[in-house]
């Protein structure tokens, strides 16, 4: 294989990039941005690939989620802190309930770029470039605001910076405590359909309490008021990835800047693309979406060409195929992993596959075929043999309207109280909820599964 350049990509054919008019702006930015300190450091990302090898061995879970495409306009503490709430309300609940660590990877501080099915779109008549995520061009239906300005890149970095400051500081200063199980409730939970967190949350209390009347303190105190939480994105815009490009002082390693973990999209994972060709390069920890169109023979070639050392924890297969499609696609991909003896974590993404347009004319993902598709992915990993390594889904802290379907019963009508979204429907903070209780059964049924073939 041909010695890896960071801009090596820009020799390779290109998709669901923009095209700049203004080249000398673009330049002034990349050149902006590689002055500029890394986002994230390569000990950080060596940690999270160290997390991601006991995910891939059944030792641990992977939680991965957060906002289809991170917003301007959206941007603030209160967002940040309610969307960190549910996954810390989640972890804890696959946690106690199924007794595995979970490893906490969001969509955020990055995820502000979209693959798009077509390059334009038009309303009454008017034809414009598709909205491309804020990193690139703006939502409002303008010629002005479609144009892609590097500028945004800028602004894509201070947020991005800003968040991951708010995050760390969530993680590690007390917010994140689990003596404070109960503070973290939002205002779904004084409805009946978060009885069961509030029991586990008593019942996670209750065991605290034991602890430190029985004295069994000190050394686990750190791991009761701290978690590590890391962020990802889709390393779609490579004028960015580049620009924040760094070399690890410790080890002389390539490291992606830009956040601990970055992945592949389901549309720009061409063997001989650019995204594959930035993405071999970089030490941090790849994920690769893998759709109904991945081929056996592509998938082979993806896993030698982004993990050639066969390393655990740095390639993560995230499967979105749709409910009803599992079955057809996920056991002939499993055969070739295994026929290569590769070392992968496996993931469901059971968003991308099941996006509907309801009645209503809104875009939405029925929250029942959510849940069937990871029912599915345990079943298929199960007939396997294999470790169903975690979920990758689209979710908000916020109280939205922009899945049917779940406890709450959002229903076609009701998607337009709330629908906030700039690009794909998200999971509100209930739905998310019930979606880690049902992932913990699995993972519970999978445990005492394998306590039962010991015996």
């Amino acid at each position: 294989m041909s010695t890896w350049e960071k801009s090596g990509w820009r020799n390779k054919p290109r998709v669901q990039m923009p095209d700049y008019t203004d080249i000398a702006a673009l330049n002034a930015v990349e050149a902006q941005l590689a002055k500029y300190p890394p986002l994230v450091f390569a000990g950080e990302a060596r940690r999270l690939r160290d997390k991601l090898g006991a995910v891939a061995r059944g030792e641990a879970f992977l939680l991965q989620g957060g906002d289809c495409a991170e917003s301007f306009a959206e941007f603030s503490a209160d967002n940040l802190r309610d969307t960190f709430k549910v996954f810390l309300q989640m972890a804890m609940v696959l946690t106690f309930g199924a007794k595995v660590p979970v490893v906490k990877v969001g969509r955020v501080a990055g995820q502000m770029a979209k693959p798009r099915s077509a390059p334009t779109e038009t309303i009454s008549g008017t034809e414009l470039p598709s909205y491309r995520g804020d990193i690139i061009n703006g939502f409002d239906f303008t010629p002005e605001d479609r144009i892609p300005d590097p500028n945004r890149m800028l602004q894509a970095y201070t947020q991005a910076a800003a968040s991951l400051n708010l995050l760390r500081a969530f993680s590690t200063g007390g917010f994140a405590d689990m003596h404070r199980v109960h503070a973290w409730t939002l205002g779904f939970t004084d409805h009946d359909d978060a009885e069961k967190y509030r029991g586990m949350a008593n019942g996670i209390q209750d065991t605290l309490d034991f602890m430190a009347a029985a004295g069994i303190t000190g050394a686990t105190t750190h791991e009761f008021e701290t978690v590590d939480f890391y962020t990802s994105h889709e390393a779609l815009l490579l004028e960015y990835e580049e620009a924040l490009t760094r070399v690890d002082s410790t080890s002389g390693k390539t490291i992606a800047g830009s956040g601990h973990m970055i992945w592949i999209g389901d549309r720009t994972r061409q063997p001989d693309g650019a995204h594959v060709e930035y993405c071999r390069g970089v030490q941090n920890p790849i994920g690769l979406k893998c759709g109904p169109s991945m081929t056996t023979g592509h998938l082979k070639s993806l896993m030698s060409t982004l993990n050639p050392g066969n390393e655990a924890g740095r390639l993560t297969l995230i499967a979105r195929f749709g409910a009803g499609n599992v079955a057809e696609h996920l056991p002939r991909l499993i055969r070739a992993v295994q026929e290569e003896g590769a070392n992968v974590v496996w993931s469901c993404d059971p968003m991308h596959g099941n996006t509907i347009k309801a009645a209503s004319g809104y875009k939405t993902r029925p929250f029942e075929s959510v849940l069937r598709e990871v029912q599915e992915f345990f079943g298929i990993h199960k007939s396997e043999g294999t470790v169903p390594g975690g979920v990758h889904f689209e979710m908000t802290g916020k109280d939205v309207t922009e899945c049917t379907g779940g406890v709450r019963a959002v229903t076609d009508e009701d998607l337009s109280d709330r629908y906030h979204t700039a690009c794909d429907p998200r999971l509100n903070a209930s739905q998310a909820l019930e979606l880690a209780f049902l992932v913990a059964e699995e993972l519970i049924g999978r445990r005492n599964e394998r306590q039962a073939a010991a015996v």
